[in-house]
């Protein structure tokens, strides 16, 4: 039975992380630009990030989380409350974010990809939690265990990258730059709203953004990009639109 539940307005981009700021860091300047073309986009933590050294608490990244999603001007934010630094792939992990995109029924899923050396483990259970909740919305005969919301078929996967000390891509259907000259410093602000996890002691975590966002860019002829693969085969329809874009 779906007819009497009350659902929101539909959005047409979910983006996923595994802790408050991993959206913002890895592809807030995508964020912000989607909002600025009139798109609806959403952002889903499945944590709140605590316990972490620097926070006084939940309450505090929580509000750095609002903040954060204010900069980019984000239509909706959803903390999940799955646990931090204890975060793996099980089936009540899957089902929660499941639910999220049936109610909310985006057309497009960005999500974490692959591993993160030297930095948290949680990045690739939210990765396999995020693939697996594509598919877990779109399942049939299972309402009961979804809330009874309607199935919902995400169109395409894209991934994002954390992985900040290697080179080395996430595999999949073919990746793509997005151009970011106009909201780099917005995607900078976002990240800036967490002053307890990045205070000025931390400053070359924002060097670190800048300029690997200005080398992606200029690879495409950017002044700043974001690097993203798409989970599927990209196909093209208008070879010269794709290879020789106009000139804004």
């Amino acid at each position: 039975m779906t007819n009497n539940i009350d659902l929101p307005e539909p959005l047409d981009v979910i983006a996923v992380g595994a802790h408050p700021d991993d959206v913002e860091i890895g592809c807030g300047g995508t964020v912000a630009k989607l909002v600025n073309q009139g798109y609806r986009v959403g952002i889903v933590d499945l944590t709140d990030g605590e316990p972490t050294p620097l926070s006084p608490g939940p309450e505090v990244r929580l509000a750095e989380a609002a903040k954060a999603a204010e900069v980019l001007g984000v239509h909706h934010r959803e903390t999940l409350t799955l646990p931090n630094r204890k975060l793996f792939d099980c089936y009540e992990a899957r089902v929660e974010l499941a639910k999220v995109f049936r109610r909310f029924r985006p057309k497009v899923v960005i999500g974490l990809g692959d591993k993160t050396p030297m930095a948290s483990p949680d990045h690739w259970q939210a990765m396999q939690i995020t693939d697996a909740a594509i598919f877990y919305s779109r399942l049939t005969k299972w309402d009961a265990e979804f809330d009874h919301l309607p199935v919902h078929t995400i169109s395409r996967q894209v991934w994002y990258t954390l992985a900040f000390h290697t080179m080395q891509l996430p595999s999949g259907g073919g990746q793509f730059v997005v151009d970011i000259s106009d909201t780099l410093e917005t995607k900078l602000a976002s990240v800036k709203a967490y002053a307890t996890q990045f205070p000025p002691g931390k400053d070359r975590v924002f060097r670190l953004i800048r300029s690997q966002g200005e080398l992606v860019g200029t690879t495409a002829g950017f002044q700043a990009g974001e690097v993203f693969v798409s989970a599927t085969t990209l196909g093209v329809a208008d070879f010269m639109q794709t290879v020789c874009p106009p000139v804004l």
